[in-house]
């Protein structure tokens, strides 16, 4: 009775405690989203992640040494990621589509007369191939101003018959340099950088390519200039590139639950190049966001709005996969992905730890994204700075998969760690690691292995990526929140306006 009656006593008390007896408590979506976030970061790994880049290790070790799309190596990659999917509980689906896969098949410039010597060169994709052995004859350089090689009038001081025509890179597309340079007559191209740091460049399509062209370093082209000032200089020059049309697949994956109409959309590319594994770049990005899908799938919430992964073919080629997904979107189905954040090359050996600079704070290159996509960078770097992990903005230069969402308006953001770009002192001096030498040294190689990943970026961008996932699954108040335009996105000290372009990931255009 004793109990009855204190059950009794406490029961109104319950229901007074409440504003409307008898119905559940209001959801609170800022405390949702804190919840899940926590329990993300803490439950998501770099060592559980680890595990899936043994797995796209092993595939490619069974193929042919890479996982680049249209290969056995990029279908047991799908096939791995979506059994793991379907096992956790997603709606899983593939979107199969045909492209035009390309491998490398020779890429060789060597100096003939007047002091033999090998120069490292990169074919282009979708670059037209010299005959097998290639040709011999004369480099001609193009004069150098601010579009070089760009316009017929740059190849009227010279005869380029016949000839390899030596471009700088700046001012128009690889497309439109090597172009030029056939309609003035010349049998091949040679674009070296601007820059420091390997260029490794495409045409956009087979249908652009008119000549054999082939990327080549500052350091070499600016050695090439200072032979050719010295007198004629006769080249060796190969490329060629194996061109077939094939079958490959994005794969893609929602939560059963949560509203459409606001989509939480992450994504990474799954291919790899042709020239290895691509562990790094970017098995990185795939297995890190495969493990916090999984973790998400174990938790106990239930996202208010929709969760939905996508793992890219074709990046490599020309961020194919991703520009085929949106294309196929209706106005309607855009509008509903409220924000798109992209991860690739999350764990280089010699890294920074970059952000999109989506306020166009840094004043460097492109604009920023479209509304929204300041506060997803300030997201980030308020959860970096949180967990006083330095950072530093990078440019939207169209490198990797947000591209195709920025061009719809969709805000967009995300992170990486650098690829063939040259750490300088400075970030030497905040991230470690040696200045002088790529952020990835085996950026597009066969060395891009399981030795290749630097397990402290891997883990911190793989918490950047849980933290988004708990917080945009619950809470999208954030994205109309205002940026302090006094602090911009990141707090003083941070790296927030370390600015500067940096040489992403995919094959650039120009």
């Amino acid at each position: 009775m004793a109990v009855v009656a204190a059950t009794a006593l406490a029961t109104p008390l319950l229901l007074a405690a409440s504003p409307h007896p008898g119905r559940p408590a209001p959801h609170d979506p800022g405390k949702e989203a804190a919840k899940l976030s926590r329990e993300l970061v803490r439950n998501a790994s770099a060592r559980d992640a680890y595990k899936h880049l043994q797995q796209f290790q092993a595939i490619a070790d069974s193929t042919e040494g890479h996982r680049a799309a249209g290969s056995l190596g990029h279908d047991a990659s799908a096939a791995y990621v979506y059994r793991q999917l379907q096992r956790a509980g997603y709606k899983v689906s593939y979107e199969n589509f045909r492209f035009t896969y390309t491998e490398t098949l020779a890429e060789k410039l060597a100096v003939v007369s007047p002091t033999p010597r090998d120069v490292t060169i990169k074919a282009m994709t979708y670059t037209p191939s010299t005959k097998e052995g290639g040709v011999t004859a004369q480099l001609v350089a193009v004069p150098v101003d601010e579009t070089t090689g760009c316009e017929a009038a740059d190849y009227a001081a010279a005869d380029f018959t016949g000839k390899i025509a030596l471009i700088k890179r700046g001012g128009c597309s690889f497309a439109e340099k090597q172009a030029a340079a056939a309609d003035a007559g010349a049998a091949g191209a040679a674009v070296y950088n601007n820059t420091e740091g390997a260029l490794s460049g495409t045409l956009g399509e087979v249908a652009a390519g008119r000549i054999p062209t082939g990327g080549l370093t500052q350091e070499e082209g600016e050695k090439l200039v200072a032979d050719l000032a010295a007198g004629e200089v006769t080249v060796s020059f190969e490329i060629r590139e194996l061109q077939e049309d094939r079958p490959t697949r994005n794969v893609i994956a929602e939560t059963p639950g949560g509203s459409a109409a606001r989509t939480v959309m992450l994504g990474a590319h799954l291919d790899s190049v042709t020239e290895g594994p691509g562990i790094n770049d970017n098995g990185s990005g795939s297995a890190g966001l495969l493990d916090v899908a999984l973790k998400l799938a174990k938790s106990k919430s239930k996202p208010a709005n929709k969760v939905r992964f996508a793992w890219w073919s074709a990046e490599e080629n020309g961020l194919i996969g991703s520009e085929k997904y949106v294309a196929a979107l209706s106005e309607k189905q855009r509008e509903q992905i409220k924000l798109y954040l992209n991860f690739d090359m999350i764990a280089s050996p010699n890294g920074v730890q970059f952000v999109f600079d989506g306020d166009n704070s840094d004043e460097v290159g492109e604009g920023p994204g479209p509304e929204g996509s300041a506060q997803l960078e300030r997201d980030i770097n308020e959860f970096l700075d949180g967990k006083g992990k330095p950072h530093e903005g990078t440019d939207f230069t169209g490198r990797s998969d947000y591209g195709p969402f920025i061009e719809v308006g969709i805000p967009s953001g995300g992170t990486d760690t650098g690829a063939e770009g040259i750490k300088t002192a400075a970030q030497a001096e905040v991230f470690g690691g040696e200045a002088g030498i790529a952020y990835d040294p085996c950026y597009h190689s066969a060395c891009d292995d399981l030795d290749n990943i630097d397990m402290g970026h891997f883990d911190t961008n793989i918490d950047v990526i849980a933290n988004a996932v708990g917080t945009y699954a619950h809470d999208l108040r954030s994205l109309t929140r205002p940026v302090d335009p006094d602090t911009g996105t990141g707090t003083p000290g941070s790296g927030g306006s370390g600015g500067g372009l940096r040489e992403g990931h995919g094959r650039v255009t120009e």
